[in-house]
């Protein structure tokens, strides 16, 4: 076999040609000193605010404070696992978390990881967390109805799509209930939502887990959990990591809801972050920068316009208040961040008043441009009723004779009180809604024991489901109380109650 020279020189001068020289390079950092969650390692001069670095036995952690002689670490895993000189290496990655339609219906961690015994998440497209929130120019007025279900909120506190409205209230007064129905009634409105637990036990999230899907919402919905046992990075980052993800649907011109449950244990847990990386300490040791930890969270809220693809983004941050206090300095912040607040009262809640949303402290600044028509015609008198009798009750207790109009109003204000309660897990139709607060403000129930209204209310939800359906189907249509859609109202609520008069 005779093999000419030129031969091989030509094959080898081929693979000399597409030889490719591949050098990784990693810059690698000596761990200082580690404790309470937080490593200080020195040798990484190059590495970016926010990026990851990973320690011994894949433990990730997060650069927080780029100082001049070393860097201050946030540890996500297991901080007794690090100890001093183990080496630290650059990711050259800033912290980002998985997106898209794979992680509807799963639980998982701040860094998008399951932690539902599921299958691991397959990773196709990844997200900054910390991203600028969009120009003044991108978005548009918010104008489209995120209908809750809840009478007393799509009536007197109507939320819109785009929207940050805020649930406050002391614990344990149905703050969390209120925005687990919220989801609930997103059922096919082409909404997708997430919640994120912040601090809460790992058995509350298994029960919200176990109501939503109980409630077949788990179809569209995702829950980014960072609970009491993790580690406080991971409760200070999972609001960001889960407005990433619900970023994704809102820029590709869909709508997102997410729900923050609750703000105070984020701020708590970058308080404690920041005392640990010695920060200066400001006002109830918070840092001078806690402000700008939820504003730029909820800012990435919003209505996009039409050249963005019209998508939104809502949502429901919810901060828990002590003894009612709504002037302290988380409540206040995140108050002047929002686009109105739902206040739930204590006193309200023990008095069997459930959902125990105050009227009067209650508000939505973008009002009657996130209502259908039909409801702003209807509930147009009902906060004005309720503020009066509110007033009337507590006048009414020192005196003992009362003239026949105060009279009136205190037992029609008492009649709507019942109208606005609603029991947990059973959002309503709009147009169920609308029929009961027209009856309450309109007179149909004043003769009507308040003691009954509910029965009544029972009553006539049936009826709008069978004998009425038309009715029903031509408001869903119309959604506006035309002249004609008055006179149907009035003859069903006039039909329903001499039944209801027969059968009592």
């Amino acid at each position: 076999m005779h093999i000419r020279p030129e031969e091989i020189t030509a094959i080898l001068k081929k693979q000399l040609a597409d030889f490719e020289k591949k050098v990784e390079v990693y810059q690698i950092g000596t761990v200082l000193s580690v404790g309470d969650g937080i490593a200080r390692v020195h040798g990484l001069s190059d590495v970016m605010l926010g990026e990851l670095v990973m320690f011994p036995g894949n433990i990730t952690g997060m650069a927080l404070n780029l100082e001049e002689d070393n860097v201050g670490v946030a540890v996500f895993g297991d901080v007794k696992r690090i100890k001093e000189g183990d080496e630290v290496r650059r990711t050259n990655r800033v912290a980002s978390v998985p997106v898209g339609e794979k992680l509807v219906g799963r639980i998982m961690d701040a860094l998008g990881e399951a932690i539902d015994d599921g299958a691991p998440i397959e990773m196709n497209e990844f997200r900054q967390i910390e991203v600028k929130a969009p120009g003044v120019m991108d978005r548009q007025n918010v104008h489209e109805p995120l209908q809750t279900g809840i009478k007393v909120i799509d009536a007197l506190t109507p939320i819109g799509r785009g929207q940050r409205e805020l649930i406050i209230g002391d614990r344990k007064t149905g703050k969390t209930t209120l925005a687990i129905d919220t989801i609930i009634n997103q059922r096919g409105q082409d909404v997708y939502c997430f919640y994120v637990a912040i601090g809460q036990k790992r058995s509350t999230v298994a029960q919200i887990h176990e109501t939503l899907k109980r409630h077949g919402a788990m179809d569209y919905t995702m829950i980014i959990a960072a609970t009491a046992s993790d580690p406080v990075a991971m409760q200070f980052l999972a609001p960001y990591a889960a407005t990433a993800m619900a970023e994704y649907y809102r820029d590709s011109g869909r709508h997102a809801l997410i729900v923050y449950d609750d703000l105070t244990k984020q701020a708590q847990a970058y308080r404690q972050l920041s005392l640990l990386l010695r920060r200066p300490p400001g006002r109830e040791a918070y840092p001078g920068d806690i402000f700008y930890l939820h504003s730029r969270l909820l800012e990435r809220a919003a209505k996009m316009n039409d050249k963005k693809g019209a998508g939104s983004l809502s949502a429901l941050p919810i901060i828990e208040t002590q003894a009612g206090d709504i002037s302290a300095y988380i409540p206040t912040n995140v108050i002047s961040i929002t686009d109105g607040q739902i206040f739930l009262e204590q006193d309200l809640f023990n008095a069997g008043q459930r959902p125990a949303v105050n009227p009067g402290l209650s508000v939505s600044r973008v009002g009657g441009d996130a209502q259908i028509k039909a409801m702003k015609q209807t509930a147009g008198s009902l906060r004005l009723d309720l503020a009066q009798y509110r007033e009337l009750e507590a006048f009414s207790q020192f005196a003992s004779d009362l003239d026949q109009a105060t009279r009136r109003q205190l037992e029609r204000g008492q009649r709507l009180m019942e109208v606005i309660k609603q029991d947990a897990g059973v959002p309503l139709p709009v147009a169920y809604q609308v029929a009961i607060i027209y009856a309450g403000v309109n007179g149909f129930l004043d003769d009507i024991p308040h003691t009954k209204v509910k029965e009544f209310e029972q009553r006539l939800f049936e009826d709008l489901e069978s004998r009425y359906a038309e009715f029903v189907r031509m408001f869903n249509k119309e959604k506006t109380l035309t002249d004609p859609a008055k006179q149907s109202l009035n003859a069903i609520l006039t039909e329903v109650k001499e039944r209801f008069a027969l059968t009592r």
